[in-house]
Protein backbone atom coordinates (compact mmCIF):
# COMPACT_ATOMS: atom_id res chain seq x y z
CA UNK A 1 0.00 0.00 0.00
CA UNK A 2 1.24 3.46 -0.81
CA UNK A 3 1.32 5.21 2.58
CA UNK A 4 -0.72 8.24 3.46
CA UNK A 5 -1.68 10.13 6.58
CA UNK A 6 -3.11 8.17 9.48
CA UNK A 7 -6.87 8.36 10.04
CA UNK A 8 -8.65 9.79 13.05
CA UNK A 9 -9.09 6.94 15.50
CA UNK A 10 -12.70 7.71 16.40
CA UNK A 11 -15.63 5.49 17.29
CA UNK A 12 -18.14 5.09 14.46
CA UNK A 13 -20.93 2.61 13.83
CA UNK A 14 -19.41 -0.82 13.34
CA UNK A 15 -19.75 -2.29 9.87
CA UNK A 16 -18.22 -4.96 7.67
CA UNK A 17 -18.32 -8.75 7.65
CA UNK A 18 -21.20 -9.60 9.97
CA UNK A 19 -19.87 -13.03 10.97
CA UNK A 20 -16.44 -11.63 11.76
CA UNK A 21 -17.95 -8.78 13.77
CA UNK A 22 -19.87 -11.27 15.86
CA UNK A 23 -16.74 -13.37 16.42
CA UNK A 24 -14.91 -10.31 17.75
CA UNK A 25 -17.91 -9.31 19.87
CA UNK A 26 -18.02 -12.78 21.36
CA UNK A 27 -14.37 -12.66 22.35
CA UNK A 28 -14.87 -9.29 24.05
CA UNK A 29 -17.96 -10.55 25.88
CA UNK A 30 -15.99 -13.54 27.19
CA UNK A 31 -12.74 -11.84 28.22
CA UNK A 32 -13.34 -8.09 28.29
CA UNK A 33 -11.67 -5.47 26.09
CA UNK A 34 -9.03 -6.96 23.77
CA UNK A 35 -5.76 -5.44 22.61
CA UNK A 36 -5.87 -3.66 19.27
CA UNK A 37 -3.25 -6.16 18.10
CA UNK A 38 -5.78 -8.95 18.68
CA UNK A 39 -8.53 -6.95 16.94
CA UNK A 40 -6.23 -6.33 13.97
CA UNK A 41 -5.22 -9.99 13.87
CA UNK A 42 -8.85 -11.07 13.64
CA UNK A 43 -9.81 -8.35 11.14
CA UNK A 44 -6.95 -9.20 8.79
CA UNK A 45 -6.08 -12.85 9.48
CA UNK A 46 -9.09 -14.72 10.84
CA UNK A 47 -8.78 -18.05 8.95
CA UNK A 48 -12.15 -17.73 7.18
CA UNK A 49 -13.21 -14.09 7.34
CA UNK A 50 -10.05 -11.96 7.60
CA UNK A 51 -9.29 -9.34 4.97
CA UNK A 52 -6.10 -11.09 3.82
CA UNK A 53 -6.82 -14.71 4.69
CA UNK A 54 -10.16 -14.77 2.86
CA UNK A 55 -8.40 -13.41 -0.26
CA UNK A 56 -10.51 -10.26 -0.15
CA UNK A 57 -7.48 -7.97 -0.49
CA UNK A 58 -7.32 -6.51 -3.99
CA UNK A 59 -4.29 -4.78 -5.51
CA UNK A 60 -3.92 -2.33 -8.36
CA UNK A 61 -6.00 0.41 -9.94
CA UNK A 62 -9.29 -1.40 -9.43
CA UNK A 63 -8.43 -2.77 -6.00
CA UNK A 64 -7.84 -1.25 -2.58
CA UNK A 65 -4.26 -0.03 -2.94
CA UNK A 66 -1.16 0.00 -5.14
CA UNK A 67 2.04 -1.85 -4.37
CA UNK A 68 5.33 -2.34 -6.21
CA UNK A 69 4.16 -5.62 -7.70
CA UNK A 70 1.10 -3.89 -9.19
CA UNK A 71 3.38 -1.86 -11.45
CA UNK A 72 4.45 -4.85 -13.53
CA UNK A 73 7.11 -7.56 -13.99
CA UNK A 74 10.06 -5.16 -14.04
CA UNK A 75 10.05 -4.94 -10.23
CA UNK A 76 10.72 -8.68 -10.02
CA UNK A 77 13.39 -8.40 -12.71
CA UNK A 78 15.21 -5.66 -10.79
CA UNK A 79 15.15 -7.60 -7.51
CA UNK A 80 16.34 -10.72 -9.32
CA UNK A 81 19.64 -8.99 -10.05
CA UNK A 82 20.12 -8.34 -6.32
CA UNK A 83 19.40 -11.96 -5.40
CA UNK A 84 21.83 -13.20 -8.06
CA UNK A 85 24.51 -10.97 -6.58
CA UNK A 86 23.88 -12.43 -3.11
CA UNK A 87 24.04 -15.97 -4.51
CA UNK A 88 27.41 -15.16 -6.06
CA UNK A 89 28.62 -13.62 -2.80
CA UNK A 90 27.74 -16.86 -0.98
CA UNK A 91 29.84 -18.86 -3.46
CA UNK A 92 27.05 -19.95 -5.84
CA UNK A 93 25.66 -22.66 -3.54
CA UNK A 94 23.49 -25.38 -5.03
CA UNK A 95 21.06 -25.14 -2.11
CA UNK A 96 20.27 -21.41 -2.32
CA UNK A 97 16.76 -20.71 -0.94
CA UNK A 98 14.68 -17.60 -1.47
CA UNK A 99 11.91 -17.36 1.11
CA UNK A 100 9.11 -14.90 0.41
CA UNK A 101 6.58 -13.98 3.08
CA UNK A 102 3.47 -11.98 2.24
CA UNK A 103 3.37 -13.20 -1.37
CA UNK A 104 -0.32 -12.37 -2.06
CA UNK A 105 -1.17 -14.25 -5.30
CA UNK A 106 2.45 -15.05 -6.20
CA UNK A 107 2.94 -12.36 -8.85
CA UNK A 108 6.34 -11.27 -7.56
CA UNK A 109 7.60 -14.86 -7.45
CA UNK A 110 6.37 -15.46 -11.01
CA UNK A 111 8.02 -12.27 -12.32
CA UNK A 112 11.32 -13.07 -10.62
CA UNK A 113 11.39 -16.74 -11.64
CA UNK A 114 10.58 -15.83 -15.25
CA UNK A 115 13.39 -13.28 -15.28
CA UNK A 116 16.07 -15.62 -13.93
CA UNK A 117 14.93 -18.53 -16.10
CA UNK A 118 15.35 -16.36 -19.20
CA UNK A 119 18.50 -14.44 -18.25
CA UNK A 120 20.35 -16.32 -15.50
CA UNK A 121 19.76 -20.04 -16.13
CA UNK A 122 22.63 -21.17 -13.87
CA UNK A 123 21.11 -19.33 -10.91
CA UNK A 124 17.62 -20.50 -11.86
CA UNK A 125 18.70 -24.13 -11.83
CA UNK A 126 20.02 -23.81 -8.27
CA UNK A 127 17.28 -21.65 -6.81
CA UNK A 128 14.63 -23.09 -4.52
CA UNK A 129 11.69 -20.78 -3.82
CA UNK A 130 9.75 -21.08 -0.54
CA UNK A 131 6.58 -19.16 0.18
CA UNK A 132 5.46 -18.74 3.78
CA UNK A 133 1.67 -18.82 3.55
CA UNK A 134 -0.65 -20.09 6.29
CA UNK A 135 -3.91 -19.60 4.39
CA UNK A 136 -5.32 -22.20 2.00
CA UNK A 137 -7.09 -19.75 -0.33
CA UNK A 138 -3.93 -17.76 -0.92
CA UNK A 139 -1.85 -20.92 -1.36
CA UNK A 140 -4.30 -22.05 -4.01
CA UNK A 141 -3.98 -18.75 -5.89
CA UNK A 142 -0.21 -18.85 -5.61
CA UNK A 143 -0.04 -22.41 -6.94
CA UNK A 144 -2.13 -21.37 -9.94
CA UNK A 145 0.03 -18.32 -10.63
CA UNK A 146 3.22 -20.37 -10.30
CA UNK A 147 2.09 -23.51 -12.14
CA UNK A 148 4.94 -23.12 -14.66
CA UNK A 149 7.43 -23.33 -11.79
CA UNK A 150 5.79 -26.11 -9.77
CA UNK A 151 9.02 -28.12 -9.47
CA UNK A 152 10.88 -25.13 -8.07
CA UNK A 153 8.44 -23.77 -5.47
CA UNK A 154 7.45 -25.11 -2.06
CA UNK A 155 5.21 -23.77 0.70
CA UNK A 156 5.44 -23.49 4.47
CA UNK A 157 2.65 -22.46 6.81
CA UNK A 158 4.97 -20.44 9.05
CA UNK A 159 8.56 -19.39 9.68
CA UNK A 160 8.61 -21.89 12.55
CA UNK A 161 7.74 -24.72 10.15
CA UNK A 162 10.66 -23.88 7.85
CA UNK A 163 13.86 -25.82 8.06
CA UNK A 164 17.10 -23.91 8.37
CA UNK A 165 18.19 -22.39 5.07
CA UNK A 166 20.92 -20.43 3.32
CA UNK A 167 19.82 -17.60 1.06
CA UNK A 168 17.40 -14.68 1.43
CA UNK A 169 14.20 -13.89 3.28
CA UNK A 170 12.33 -11.30 1.22
CA UNK A 171 9.18 -9.33 1.94
CA UNK A 172 7.37 -6.49 0.22
CA UNK A 173 4.92 -4.72 2.55
CA UNK A 174 4.82 -7.43 5.19
CA UNK A 175 5.87 -5.63 8.37
CA UNK A 176 3.33 -2.79 8.00
CA UNK A 177 0.50 -5.34 8.04
CA UNK A 178 1.55 -7.13 11.24
CA UNK A 179 -0.78 -6.51 14.20
CA UNK A 180 0.22 -3.55 16.39
CA UNK A 181 -0.57 -2.51 19.93
CA UNK A 182 -1.95 1.00 20.42
CA UNK A 183 -0.80 3.06 23.40
CA UNK A 184 -1.59 6.54 24.70
CA UNK A 185 0.05 8.93 27.13
CA UNK A 186 -1.95 8.97 30.36
CA UNK A 187 -3.65 12.19 31.46
CA UNK A 188 -5.91 13.48 34.24
CA UNK A 189 -9.14 15.48 33.89
CA UNK A 190 -7.18 18.66 33.18
CA UNK A 191 -5.33 17.00 30.28
CA UNK A 192 -1.95 17.03 32.03
CA UNK A 193 0.38 14.06 31.63
CA UNK A 194 0.30 12.22 34.94
CA UNK A 195 1.85 8.78 34.60
CA UNK A 196 2.92 5.86 32.46
CA UNK A 197 1.60 4.86 29.08
CA UNK A 198 -1.81 3.23 28.85
CA UNK A 199 -2.92 0.62 26.32
CA UNK A 200 -5.75 1.45 23.92
CA UNK A 201 -7.91 -1.66 23.96
CA UNK A 202 -11.08 -2.47 22.04
CA UNK A 203 -14.34 -2.81 23.92
CA UNK A 204 -17.97 -1.70 23.60
CA UNK A 205 -19.72 1.63 23.99
CA UNK A 206 -23.47 1.57 23.46
CA UNK A 207 -23.00 -1.83 21.80
CA UNK A 208 -20.53 -0.46 19.22
CA UNK A 209 -16.79 -1.06 19.14
CA UNK A 210 -14.89 1.68 20.93
CA UNK A 211 -11.46 2.30 22.41
CA UNK A 212 -10.85 2.21 26.14
CA UNK A 213 -7.59 3.06 27.89
CA UNK A 214 -6.35 0.46 30.36
CA UNK A 215 -3.21 -0.28 32.33
CA UNK A 216 -0.61 -2.21 30.34
CA UNK A 217 -0.42 -5.81 31.57
CA UNK A 218 1.65 -7.38 28.78
CA UNK A 219 5.27 -7.47 30.09
CA UNK A 220 6.80 -7.20 26.60
CA UNK A 221 4.64 -4.20 25.74
CA UNK A 222 5.38 -2.53 29.05
CA UNK A 223 9.11 -3.04 28.53
CA UNK A 224 8.94 -1.34 25.13
CA UNK A 225 7.13 1.69 26.55
CA UNK A 226 10.02 2.22 29.01
CA UNK A 227 12.18 3.04 25.99
CA UNK A 228 9.88 5.75 24.64
CA UNK A 229 10.31 9.49 25.15
CA UNK A 230 7.93 11.40 27.41
CA UNK A 231 5.03 12.68 25.36
CA UNK A 232 2.11 15.05 25.99
CA UNK A 233 -1.22 13.84 27.32
CA UNK A 234 -3.45 12.13 24.74
CA UNK A 235 -0.47 11.42 22.47
CA UNK A 236 -1.16 8.10 20.69
CA UNK A 237 1.16 5.75 18.85
CA UNK A 238 1.82 2.10 18.01
CA UNK A 239 4.23 -0.63 19.08
CA UNK A 240 4.78 -3.63 16.80
CA UNK A 241 5.78 -6.62 18.94
CA UNK A 242 4.95 -9.02 16.09
CA UNK A 243 7.70 -7.52 13.92
CA UNK A 244 10.27 -8.08 16.65
CA UNK A 245 9.12 -11.69 17.11
CA UNK A 246 9.40 -12.32 13.37
CA UNK A 247 13.02 -11.13 13.31
CA UNK A 248 13.86 -13.37 16.27
CA UNK A 249 12.16 -16.36 14.64
CA UNK A 250 13.96 -15.74 11.37
CA UNK A 251 17.33 -15.57 13.12
CA UNK A 252 16.88 -19.22 14.10
CA UNK A 253 16.18 -20.30 10.50
CA UNK A 254 18.50 -18.25 8.26
CA UNK A 255 22.01 -19.72 8.68
CA UNK A 256 23.83 -17.61 6.05
CA UNK A 257 22.43 -14.84 3.91
CA UNK A 258 20.21 -11.79 4.07
CA UNK A 259 16.84 -10.52 5.12
CA UNK A 260 15.58 -7.85 2.71
CA UNK A 261 12.39 -5.96 3.58
CA UNK A 262 10.67 -3.30 1.51
CA UNK A 263 8.10 -1.27 3.40
CA UNK A 264 7.23 2.22 4.57
CA UNK A 265 8.11 3.68 7.92
CA UNK A 266 10.31 5.98 9.98
CA UNK A 267 13.34 5.90 12.20
CA UNK A 268 12.63 5.85 15.94
CA UNK A 269 13.09 9.61 16.31
CA UNK A 270 10.71 10.33 13.42
CA UNK A 271 8.15 7.70 14.41
CA UNK A 272 7.79 9.02 17.96
CA UNK A 273 8.23 12.70 17.09
CA UNK A 274 6.02 14.90 19.23
CA UNK A 275 4.10 16.25 16.24
CA UNK A 276 2.96 12.73 15.21
CA UNK A 277 0.40 12.76 18.01
CA UNK A 278 -2.15 10.39 16.43
CA UNK A 279 0.32 7.71 15.36
CA UNK A 280 0.51 6.13 11.91
CA UNK A 281 -2.42 3.70 11.89
CA UNK A 282 -4.43 3.78 8.69
CA UNK A 283 -7.35 1.87 7.19
CA UNK A 284 -7.92 1.77 3.44
CA UNK A 285 -10.34 0.31 0.93
CA UNK A 286 -10.75 1.17 -2.77
CA UNK A 287 -7.91 3.69 -2.48
CA UNK A 288 -9.72 5.70 0.20
CA UNK A 289 -8.68 6.17 3.82
CA UNK A 290 -11.32 5.36 6.41
CA UNK A 291 -11.71 7.30 9.61
CA UNK A 292 -11.97 4.27 11.87
CA UNK A 293 -10.81 0.64 11.99
CA UNK A 294 -14.34 -0.23 13.14
CA UNK A 295 -15.88 0.42 9.73
CA UNK A 296 -15.76 -2.25 6.99
CA UNK A 297 -14.21 -4.78 9.41
CA UNK A 298 -12.69 -7.63 7.42
CA UNK A 299 -13.24 -5.67 4.20
CA UNK A 300 -10.50 -3.03 4.51
CA UNK A 301 -6.77 -3.03 5.00
CA UNK A 302 -5.34 -1.94 8.36
CA UNK A 303 -1.66 -0.99 8.54
CA UNK A 304 0.86 1.01 10.53
CA UNK A 305 4.22 2.39 9.47
CA UNK A 306 7.31 0.40 10.40
CA UNK A 307 9.51 1.72 13.21
CA UNK A 308 12.80 0.70 11.62
CA UNK A 309 15.21 1.53 14.44
CA UNK A 310 13.77 -0.95 16.96
CA UNK A 311 13.52 -3.58 14.25
CA UNK A 312 17.23 -3.27 13.45
CA UNK A 313 18.22 -3.16 17.13
CA UNK A 314 16.28 -6.38 17.76
CA UNK A 315 17.86 -7.96 14.69
CA UNK A 316 21.37 -7.09 15.84
CA UNK A 317 20.63 -8.59 19.25
CA UNK A 318 19.54 -11.76 17.42
CA UNK A 319 22.74 -12.10 15.39
CA UNK A 320 22.01 -10.07 12.26
CA UNK A 321 24.18 -7.20 11.02
CA UNK A 322 22.88 -4.07 9.33
CA UNK A 323 23.82 -4.34 5.64
CA UNK A 324 21.97 -1.36 4.21
CA UNK A 325 19.04 1.02 4.53
CA UNK A 326 17.78 3.54 1.99
CA UNK A 327 14.67 4.67 0.16
CA UNK A 328 13.38 2.70 -2.80
CA UNK A 329 14.46 5.35 -5.32
CA UNK A 330 18.13 5.01 -4.36
CA UNK A 331 17.92 1.23 -3.95
CA UNK A 332 16.49 0.63 -7.42
CA UNK A 333 18.88 3.19 -8.91
CA UNK A 334 21.74 1.10 -7.56
CA UNK A 335 20.29 -2.05 -9.08
CA UNK A 336 19.73 -0.36 -12.42
CA UNK A 337 23.31 0.93 -12.44
CA UNK A 338 24.48 -2.69 -12.03
CA UNK A 339 22.07 -3.97 -14.71
CA UNK A 340 21.61 -1.07 -17.19
CA UNK A 341 20.26 -3.37 -19.88
CA UNK A 342 16.95 -3.52 -18.02
CA UNK A 343 16.26 0.12 -18.90
CA UNK A 344 18.11 0.12 -22.22
CA UNK A 345 15.97 -2.69 -23.60
CA UNK A 346 12.72 -1.52 -22.00
CA UNK A 347 9.54 -0.93 -23.97
CA UNK A 348 7.58 2.31 -23.44
CA UNK A 349 5.27 0.42 -21.06
CA UNK A 350 8.19 -0.81 -18.98
CA UNK A 351 9.72 2.67 -18.93
CA UNK A 352 6.48 4.01 -17.47
CA UNK A 353 6.57 1.25 -14.85
CA UNK A 354 10.15 2.19 -13.97
CA UNK A 355 9.13 5.80 -13.54
CA UNK A 356 6.38 4.79 -11.11
CA UNK A 357 8.80 2.67 -9.08
CA UNK A 358 11.59 5.25 -9.05
CA UNK A 359 9.94 8.67 -9.00
CA UNK A 360 10.16 10.38 -5.59
CA UNK A 361 6.56 11.62 -5.88
CA UNK A 362 5.25 8.14 -6.72
CA UNK A 363 6.70 5.04 -5.00
CA UNK A 364 10.38 6.00 -4.95
CA UNK A 365 10.41 7.89 -1.66
CA UNK A 366 7.34 6.33 -0.05
CA UNK A 367 9.11 3.05 0.57
CA UNK A 368 12.35 2.15 2.28
CA UNK A 369 14.54 -0.93 1.84
CA UNK A 370 16.29 -2.64 4.75
CA UNK A 371 18.94 -5.34 4.38
CA UNK A 372 20.23 -7.42 7.29
CA UNK A 373 23.02 -9.96 6.87
CA UNK A 374 23.67 -13.07 8.89
CA UNK A 375 26.96 -14.97 9.16
CA UNK A 376 28.53 -13.19 6.18
CA UNK A 377 32.21 -12.99 7.18
CA UNK A 378 33.39 -10.40 4.63
CA UNK A 379 30.22 -8.87 3.19
CA UNK A 380 30.47 -6.91 -0.04
CA UNK A 381 28.32 -3.77 -0.44
CA UNK A 382 25.11 -4.81 -2.15
CA UNK A 383 24.39 -3.01 -5.43
CA UNK A 384 21.05 -1.76 -4.14
CA UNK A 385 22.83 0.35 -1.53
CA UNK A 386 25.50 1.82 -3.82
CA UNK A 387 23.92 5.29 -3.55
CA UNK A 388 22.68 4.97 0.05
CA UNK A 389 23.79 7.18 2.90
CA UNK A 390 25.35 5.78 6.06
CA UNK A 391 22.57 3.61 7.45
CA UNK A 392 23.26 3.95 11.17
CA UNK A 393 22.80 7.74 11.41
CA UNK A 394 19.73 7.45 9.17
CA UNK A 395 18.22 5.07 11.72
CA UNK A 396 19.38 7.05 14.78
CA UNK A 397 21.57 4.11 15.81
Amino acid sequence: MQPGPGPLKVSLLSSGNATLIEIIRGEIRRSGPISFARFMELALYHPEHGYYSSDRAALGRHGDYFTNVSVGPVFGELLASQFVEIWEELGKPSDFVLVEQGAHHGEFARDLLQAVRAKRPEFSSRLRYRIVEPFARLQESQRETLSAFAAQVDWSVSIEALGQFRGVHFSNELFDALPVHLIAAQSDLTGATVGPWMERRVGFKQNEFAFTNQKITDPSLRERTHKLPIRPARYETEINLAALRLVRDLSRKLTHGYMIAIDYGFSNSEFYDEHRSTGTLQCRAQHHLHESPFTTIGEADITAHVEWTSLVAEAETSGFALAGFTDQHHFLTGLLAASPEIAQQASPKVRRALQTLFHPEMLGRSFQVLALSRNIETPIPLSGFKFARNARPSLSL
